[in-house]
């Protein structure tokens, strides 16, 4: 039986967009990642995605601004994160560990 989630704490949804966003964002920067990809033809898939999802990330901060969402809440939207699996998905970006001998 696969354990249920937490549920999402409570978000605008320019705030879910955001998180959306970013973690679109993340898991493009992950795939072009020369330190992990094994092939150009993906890489250059994603950083073409990647323009896009970056424009959707903008457009989110843009809408909390023009709403007057002037602050983020970290604590909420980490929490977002954390239960959309952030950790691991924004663990693709970092350097890849040197192979063990």
């Amino acid at each position: 039986m696969v354990p249920e989630l937490p549920p999402l704490p409570a978000l605008t949804r320019a705030e879910g967009e955001l998180v959306d966003a970013y973690l679109e964002v993340v898991d493009l920067l992950g795939r072009i990642n020369p330190s992990r990809t094994l092939h150009t033809y993906g890489a250059l898939r994603a950083a073409q995605a990647l323009v896009g999802r970056a424009t959707a990330l903008r457009d989110a901060l843009t809408t909390m601004h023009l709403r007057g969402e002037s602050e983020v809440h970290t604590e909420t939207l980490a929490h977002a994160l954390r239960v959309l699996d952030g950790e691991r998905r924004s663990g693709r970006v970092t350097v890849s560990e040197p192979p063990s001998s």
